[in-house]
């Protein structure tokens, strides 16, 4: 069960890569408009890019994961992105987290510990 944590732990941080790069590229590109100017900044963006990368890579590791361990084990461990979202959402955006998420964000956690054990 350790190497399902692993896997899941590398999976989650690509989950919460793509969406932090995902964030940082929407706050590069211009307003909306249908026009070549935009779609040419939206696809020249590296962060949005590295966005696609971590997301297809996620994606390759979930297969193998479901692939490989039970689906009970597996989907709960899902939640450990939620983590690392929390986490860059204070230290990449500097946002300001209430006490009751960090509550939250120790309940997943426990429960990743749980289902691990």
């Amino acid at each position: 069960m350790w190497k399902l944590l692993i896997l899941s732990l590398v999976q989650a941080s690509l989950l919460a890569g793509g969406q932090v790069t995902l964030k940082i590229s929407l706050e590069k590109f211009p307003p909306f408009a249908w026009t070549w100017d935009f779609f040419k900044t939206v696809f020249t963006t590296w962060q949005f890019a590295l966005c696609g990368l971590c997301f297809a890579s996620a994606g390759l590791m979930w297969m193998y994961i479901l692939k490989n361990f039970p689906f009970s084990s597996a989907y709960p461990l899902s939640s450990l992105s939620y983590v690392m979202g929390m986490l860059a959402a204070v230290f990449i955006f500097h946002e300001v987290v209430p006490f009751s998420r960090w509550i939250g964000l120790l309940l997943i956690l426990a429960g990743a510990y749980l289902i691990v054990k």
